[in-house]
């Protein structure tokens, strides 16, 4: 089988490298036999690659047989991605970009085409997170009855488990407080989950850069990392969404609460445990980013936790 000829876009040489620790460079080798065998298997016609695309997965805009355009992604094998073909199945096009083929042992999936050039990023902030949030609505559904789907409360231990052993980062000594702070609230926020029993499918990576404008629909949610659970923790990375230009705005501290706040109410979920899941999330992508040397994500991340 010839590979098609096609350069794989520099965005995700970089990321895969640099988050894999070089474990990624097999999988970028095979990249070309992998698209080859999923445009053969679905009679596909590449156009073009998506650039900048996405920072673990290649994206050809593609068409198939009838000539209809359709975009085939085609991901880097890691568990947080093991059920997204599972999750846009169950919601069938419903506030999430529709799957139209799918090969999950490969990691690939055949997508309706949307408009990758206009993401919700396009939209001023305020404007952008009432359409984020109608958006997200949608996918809070109750999950199949029998799913496979990891649980808020399973991902979220393990995340914990990988914080507290990133505490003793020497440049984390001076962010214990913050770091005890969020293993402290997340434990007091599961505990406290097993009363409530708030079970719906989450996206699990919500943000402005992941719902994009679409013809049958204003906006659609891609790239989903499911887990089921509460949708407080679902909406925590939206609140943290744009860190650049809430720290150049005048007072950060309180545009950061007002935003927190006029998301809890607006999506009726607890204040607290809103914020409790924001910053939980928050730091643990602080101290990852400090893991593989992303400082500047790693600052952004964790002035805004200290904000919060």
């Amino acid at each position: 089988m010839t590979a098609p000829g096609f350069r794989i876009p520099a965005r995700l040489q970089d990321t895969v490298r640099r988050w894999t620790d070089g474990a990624g460079e097999a999988w970028l080798t095979a990249l070309p036999r992998l698209a080859a065998e999923s445009l053969a298997r679905w009679d596909l016609v590449l156009e073009r690659v998506c650039e900048p695309g996405g920072q673990i997965s290649l994206v050809l805009l593609v068409r198939r047989a009838d000539g209809t355009p359709a975009a085939l992604k085609i991901g880097y094998p890691h568990p947080e991605g093991a059920q997204e073909h599972a999750a846009l199945t169950h919601w069938d096009g419903h506030g999430a970009v529709r799957l139209l083929e799918s090969a999950p042992e490969d990691g690939t999936l055949l997508l309706e085409r949307l408009n990758s050039e206009v993401p919700l990023l396009s939209l001023p902030e305020g404007k952008a997170m009432l359409e984020a949030l109608g958006a997200l609505r949608l996918l809070w559904v109750a999950p199949p009855e029998q799913h496979d789907f990891t649980l808020v409360a399973d991902y979220v231990q393990g995340l914990r488990e990988a914080l507290a052993r990133r505490r003793d980062l020497p440049a984390a000594a001076e962010l214990l407080p913050l770091v005890d702070e969020a293993l402290e609230l997340s434990a007091a926020l599961l505990a406290d989950a097993t009363t409530r029993d708030e079970r719906l499918l989450l996206h699990g990576d919500y943000h402005h850069g992941n719902v994009l404008a679409a013809e049958r629909s204003p906006w659609l949610a891609i790239d989903p990392k499911p887990l089921v659970g509460e949708r407080a923790y679902d909406l925590a990375w939206l609140v943290q969404d744009r860190l650049e230009t809430l720290a150049g705005s005048p007072g950060p501290e309180a545009a950061a609460r007002r935003r927190l706040h006029r998301l809890a109410d607006d999506a009726a979920v607890d204040r607290d445990r809103l914020r409790g899941w924001t910053l939980f999330r928050t730091v643990e992508a602080g101290l990852w980013s400090l893991d593989v040397g992303d400082t500047q994500h790693a600052s952004l991340y964790l002035e805004f936790a200290a904000m919060i």
